[in-house]
């Protein structure tokens, strides 16, 4: 031991000053730098590695590296046989050194719509200029635990704002100035959806807010840089200044992944992303993204389900992501997305290395872990002296007792720029292992872990735990014993190659004694070591799209289906066709007759059942993650398209309620709102492939209450308009402005392309059609006297209450009425609303569609368009066209959905009854010919559902009485959205 403790008690010493440099104090002595770490497992990358090699550093970098090394003579020489070296880790995403903003506090001033800033762009929330070098300042003690944790280099930036600035190269030098540290001072550009706490400017207030902003910042950016703009603009001037270095946008989960991929793809630009965690949900579309991703592993808790009744709250949702979490980085690796780790996120950096085993435990190959934790976080950073140990680069590195991904491995050392950070002292030995301790004719059993000057003993006296203190310095071990009150004191040192211990002390009456412990070898241990290395990757459950309950295994493909003797409701002419045969091929409606066959079709027999197209819902908030963006009283440049939610259950719902299209609307919070999502409900792919291709182009406008903060709660309201006066002159004002916009552009005039006035453009020449929240008559009367002065028509009045007023000037018009079944009375500009209206329009000639607004209202269409029956004397064909061909013609669709007709796509519904029945319901809905609904199918996924919860529960019960924190179980709702959701 003596020679162990030699070799290593020395320390090296770095002068960070430049050489030409004058010194005012002491001697001018040159110290030593050149240190060679010899026979050694070194690990130049993860994929290099030399077995008995040399290391050779000088100056805080790495002079050479090999087997055969020539060590100059001045070379202080440490043998490090057995040990292995390691780069040292690079965290790319942190904010390590710099202070967060405080969040700017409320006032008595109302919302602020207006940048508090001059010089700078308009929106406060765009702030790439910041550069966190000028606030930096050295967290020793946060150093330290990243130390601890591996990592030799952070890359720092100021986490604040949706445009947040540059990144620094940070090396955790402790010994050296920030001058020395920072590597580099410009090392990437940042970007997130979330708005700065440096200002409370309203806008965004939105995710699709954010989107549409990034966006316009961008153009204006590339406007400025050509030269066009009369005034400076700093943060621009940034915006063009950071365009060449790697970009890294904070998206916090995968769907928020493939939407900022989405903005980056617009604009040429490949973002690398920060991930949440849950990128093997979406695992196929986060490859298809060609991202290189930032992943946290901060794994949830499991949840204490040993209250069967508490544990029904918790979602399958989120059990699923307790066991399926840790296998996040290895489903990464396993479909080659490209990944680097990092701390953030992490309560705690100490739970890294823990969490990082999980994740190997998981399936994560340890080459990756390496690479995401060495050459990717480098390749990110475009910096090849870092992550690695060939010449030249910087000497960061640890020094391990073996693998460093093994659990029993002991890290000893971490060097950053050659200096010495020790964090399990190797010139200690450890005594791990059991012991039996000899003395004054008793034997305790003596229990030694961990390593170096850190390690802990633990004393039995039989089965029987006793209170002691145990420390191992210098070489003494110090052992304290309270035998029921009799108080032991010895001190011994080491013997027999570790395998014993030998000394003083004394007893409880003060007497000298001496004592001895051997070290025991269990056979139970060498069993227990053995399980271990047998232990298999732990079950992870299948993930399903989407990954939530009713989410399928498989998605959904298109089919050859033969549906056979049922009656069609057409929606085409009100025409009723019975005993008759429907063929579906290619996702179009192929033959409509009797007696048809076709070769390797899926027959379903239609006999005593109802086919008819699927129901349209013109109006509706399900499948979106926001709906109103209220930062301003004209929102345009904003899209619904952007915030599309896949997972949302209601998609579920709704087609198990024989719903296969919607038009997901922008609120009501303004008079101009934002366009429109049409999508079709494919239960399971990703927002994209919900869309409509080719879809008709379509914005929200809003008249009424909402517009003009009536009902917005005690805050104070100041943003215009206050009035509907005011509200009218907002669409005369933004109207005007966009034919003098369109007028500059046909000019050939260099112009400042604005998203807002692009859009509103659209419609002035009919390309965009405008739904439009409504209710009182007079209103609605003056947006069509609007349009009329701009020479263009309104499409659609949803709500339309009072439709029933002016239904005959509706018809002249030229606007269709999507409206309520019997909604009324539910607020005062809704006083007069009648459940006739749907009725009175369709008589005077108006389209008229019965629509939901409502979640749960969604999947009842069939049976509210029953009402129409009962209120108005509809008949059933003309009811069912309500919720059918009618939205389907009110959003241009009609060519393609709403009816069954030869050539359109095969979105159809099989009711058990007929549609208009509160008794029937859908068996079977398909949409583009792939069956989305199965009402067999759905009472299995019910049955799995059940199953698979109770095994969750129960390996989270194993999880608990294995030792394992447990959190509380939580019940998380669903947000629902109508018009006026915030």
């Amino acid at each position: 031991m003596k020679k162990i403790v030699l070799l290593f008690l020395f320390c090296v010493s770095i002068s960070f000053s430049q050489e030409y440099f004058p010194t005012n104090t002491g001697v001018k002595t040159i110290q030593n730098t050149t240190v060679a770490f010899t026979n050694a497992t070194i690990y130049v990358t993860p994929t290099s590695k030399i077995n008995k090699g040399t290391l050779l550093i000088k100056d805080g970098k790495v002079v050479n590296v090999g087997k055969n090394v020539t060590i100059p003579k001045e070379a202080k020489i440490v043998d490090v046989k057995g040990k292995y070296i390691y780069p040292s880790f690079i965290d790319v995403y942190s904010s390590f050194g710099i202070a967060p903003v405080k969040r700017s506090p409320g006032g008595d001033r109302g919302p602020q719509y207006d940048a508090n800033r001059k010089g700078y762009y308009w929106n406060d929330h765009i702030r790439p200029e910041t550069d966190p070098l000028t606030s930096f300042s050295f967290d020793a003690k946060k150093a330290k635990e990243l130390i601890d944790a591996g990592f030799g280099v952070v890359n720092s930036h100021l986490e604040d704002g949706i445009m947040q600035g540059n990144g620094i190269l940070v090396a955790l030098n402790s010994d050296a100035t920030n001058a020395y540290r920072v590597l580099e001072q410009k090392t990437t550009n940042h970007l997130s959806f979330s708005k700065s706490n440096a200002s409370g400017q309203s806008y965004p207030t939105s995710r699709m807010g954010a989107m549409a902003l990034i966006r316009q910042a961008y153009m204006d950016a590339d406007w400025y840089g050509k030269g066009n703009s009369k005034n400076s603009d700093l943060s621009l001037e940034a915006i063009n200044k950071n365009k060449d270095l790697p970009q890294i946008f904070n998206a916090g989960d995968a769907i928020n992944a493939l939407r900022a991929d989405k903005v980056g793809d617009e604009f040429g630009i490949q973002y690398t992303i920060l991930g949440g965690g849950d990128e093997f949900e979406r695992i196929q579309d986060i490859k298809k993204t060609n991202a290189t991703f930032i992943i946290p592993i901060d794994f949830r808790k499991a949840y204490d389900v040993s209250d069967k009744f508490l544990a029904e709250v918790i979602s399958l949702h989120d059990m699923r992501k307790w066991n399926q979490e840790p296998s996040n980085p290895a489903m990464l690796a396993k479909n080659n997305v490209n990944f680097a780790l990092t701390t953030h996120k992490l309560k705690s950096v100490k739970d890294f290395s823990k969490n990082l085993q999980k994740a190997i435990q998981y399936g994560l190959d340890k080459t990756k872990a390496l690479e995401a934790l060495t050459t990717t976080p480098a390749s990110i950073l475009n910096n090849t002296k870092i992550g690695n140990l060939s010449t030249g680069s910087y000497a960061n590195f640890l020094i391990t007792s073996g693998d460093i991904f093994d659990d029993k491995t002991t890290v000893h050392e971490n060097w950053v720029q050659g200096s010495k950070n020790i964090i399990n002292d190797m010139t200690i030995p450890s005594l791990e292992g059991t012991y039996m301790v000899s003395v004054n004719g008793n034997s305790y059993e003596l229990t030694i872990s961990g390593e170096g000057d850190k390690q802990k003993g633990e004393v039995k006296l039989g089965d029987k735990k006793l209170k002691s203190t145990f420390s191992f310095k210098d070489g003494w071990i110090q052992l304290a014993i309270n035998d029921n009150g009799k108080f032991i004191r010895l001190v011994g040192t080491v013997v027999n190659d570790l395998n014993g211990v030998k000394g003083t002390g004394t007893d409880h009456y003060g007497n000298d004694i001496t004592w001895n412990a051997s070290k025991q070898v269990k056979k139970s241990d060498d069993k227990k070591s053995k399980k271990k290395s047998d232990d298999k990757t732990p079950e992870v459950v299948a993930v399903t799209y989407p990954n939530i309950g009713f989410g399928n295994t498989t998605k959904p493909v298109q089919q050859t289906i033969l549906i056979k003797n049922t009656t069609v409701w057409t929606s085409e002419n009100k025409q009723v066709l019975t005993g008759t045969d429907v063929l579906i091929k290619d996702g179009k409606i192929s033959k409509i007759g009797k007696n048809l066959s076709a070769r390797s079709a899926k027959v379903i027999d239609g006999t005593g059942k109802y086919l008819t197209a699927g129901i349209i819902d013109e109006h509706s908030h399900i499948a979106t993650s926001a709906v109103n963006e209220s930062g301003h009283n004209s929102t345009a440049e904003v899209t619904i398209e952007d915030v599309v939610d896949p997972d949302d259950i209601n998609i579920y719902r709704n087609i198990a309620g024989g719903v296969t299209s919607i038009q997901i609307l922008h609120g009501s919070a303004n008079p101009i709102g934002g366009r429109s999502a049409i999508i079709k409900l494919k239960w399971g792919e990703n927002a994209e492939n919900m869309i409509y291709d080719n879809s008709p182009k379509f914005i929200k406008f809003a008249l009424g209450e909402n517009v003009k903060q009536s009902n917005w709660g005690d805050r104070q309201t100041i943003r215009f308009p206050q009035t509907r006066m005011g509200v009218e002159q907002v669409f005369i004002d933004y109207f005007q402005r966009a034919k003098e916009y369109d007028a500059k552009k046909k000019s050939g005039q260099p112009y400042r392309k604005d998203i807002e006035l692009e859009t509103l453009v659209e419609i002035i020449n009919k390309e965009r059609f405008i739904t439009c929240h409504s209710y009182i008559q007079s209103e609605i009367n003056m947006l069509m006297k609007v349009a009329e002065q701009f020479d263009f028509n309104v499409n659609t009045f949803t709500h339309i209450l009072e439709g029933y007023k002016l239904a005959d000037k509706m018809k002249k018009h030229g606007v269709g009425g999507s409206t309520f079944a019997d909604w009324w009375a539910y607020k005062y500009e809704v006083n007069d609303a009648i459940p006739y209206n749907a009725a009175i329009m369709h008589n005077q000639g108006v389209t008229v569609a019965i629509n939901s607004d409502d979640a749960e209202m969604s999947r009842r269409l069939n049976q509210e368009a029953a009402k129409t029956i009962k209120y108005g004397g509809l008949t059933e064909q003309e009811a069912w066209e309500t919720v059918t061909i009618n939205p389907a013609k009110l959003l241009h669709l009609d060519n393609r959905t709403g009816s069954i007709k030869e050539g359109k796509d095969a979105d159809v519904v099989l009711w058990s009854d007929n549609p208009l029945s509160i008794y029937s319901k859908a068996e079977k809905t398909i949409i583009d010919g792939a069956i989305y609904f199965d009402i067999e199918k759905d009472i299995e996924k019910r049955k799995a559902i059940k199953a698979e919860k109770a095994k969750l529960v129960e390996m989270m019960l194993q999880e608990k009485i294995g030792g394992a924190p447990t959190q509380a179980p939580s019940k998380k709702q669903k947000k629902l959205f109508h018009c006026d959701t915030e």
